[in-house]
């Protein structure tokens, strides 16, 4: 590591992935569970602080378990926006996007979310340098931090972030729900009872997330997603798209695991390999122009596609 790395690991790296984990709120099984994935971040964050030179990146990256990269990617997406935002002229986030982070866009862009939620950024104000598809991400990683960091006020006081737009503050409770999910450590009636203390109109959106962490982080055996599934009501569409934007995401990095495999199975009636591909094909010919943000047609298509094997059994 040079000096100047050391200095930014320094200033910036965070201490211990379990003192987090350990904080009021969070279950003894969110650690149990969950100490991979937190790790994991934990290396792709600090990797990018201590060389965030790209090659060197990619490669500590790389390897790191597979199963476990895009968290890894997500943790330097982060390293890289907050290093941008203090060297702006460096501009590394969008080299790293464009190059190593390609096959891993998804989790990366939620990392620069995270970053955005450290620096009191808005993420709607930084859309126009980012991608017009996936840059909407960047809110829901903006609001996974804010309920894992600022429990009180958005888990349990449930706070509206009234400085974003309506649309941002849906993908910023996406982002709320898989919070919920790896502070509860993967426990379905805990889970359940959170997401229900939210109002009505904000819980379709909770869910979304609860559905896309527990597809790709994992934490939880069939019956429990069975379970999580026969809880949600008129929401399993949202468990579905979740968990086929999941089975997405980890192809686009040339892999998959068995937990997403399983969510797949049980939230969309379908294969990993049949879900990624009706989010492939929703992806296609979105419009560029629109009232809509693309993410959005691009989700309510996904939702369309899995509407008829998500739906519950007669």
């Amino acid at each position: 590591m040079t000096a100047i790395g050391r200095l930014r690991r320094t200033a910036f790296g965070i201490p211990s992935a379990q003192a987090v984990f350990s904080r009021p709120g969070f279950t003894p099984e969110a650690w149990q569970r969950f100490a991979p994935v937190a790790r994991s971040l934990m290396e792709g964050y600090h990797a990018s602080l201590e060389d965030p030179r790209l090659p060197a990146l990619a490669a500590r990256l790389d390897a790191v378990d597979p199963e476990l990269q895009g968290f890894a990617y997500e943790g330097a997406g982060m390293g890289l926006a907050a290093l941008d935002a203090v060297a702006p002229w460096k501009r590394r986030l969008p080299a790293f996007m464009a190059g190593p982070a390609a096959r891993h866009a998804y989790p990366a862009y939620v990392g620069v979310g995270l970053a955005f939620a450290r620096l009191r950024r808005s993420p709607e104000a930084q859309l126009a340098l980012l991608d017009p598809l996936l840059g909407w991400v960047t809110a829901d990683g903006y609001g996974f931090h804010e309920a894992f960091f600022r429990r009180r006020r958005y888990v349990l006081h449930r706070a509206v972030p009234t400085h974003l737009t309506e649309y941002g503050r849906r993908c910023f409770d996406q982002g709320v729900g898989r919070a919920l999910w790896f502070s509860a450590g993967g426990r379905v009636p805990l889970v359940a009872r959170l997401v229900d203390g939210y109002a009505p109109e904000r819980r379709a959106d909770l869910w979304g997330g609860v559905g896309l962490a527990a597809s790709y982080g994992g934490g939880a055996d069939e019956r429990s997603l069975r379970d999580l599934r026969d809880r949600v009501g008129p929401h399993r569409v949202r468990l579905a798209r979740g968990a086929a934007t999941a089975a997405w995401g980890r192809r686009q990095a040339g892999g998959t695991a068995p937990h997403t495999e399983l969510a797949c199975r049980v939230f969309c009636g379908l294969g990993g390999a049949e879900a990624a591909h009706a989010v492939e094909e929703a992806r296609r010919d979105l419009p560029t122009v629109s009232v809509e943000p693309p993410y959005e047609i691009w989700r309510q298509r996904i939702e369309h596609a899995l509407a008829a094997t998500a739906a519950p059994s007669p």
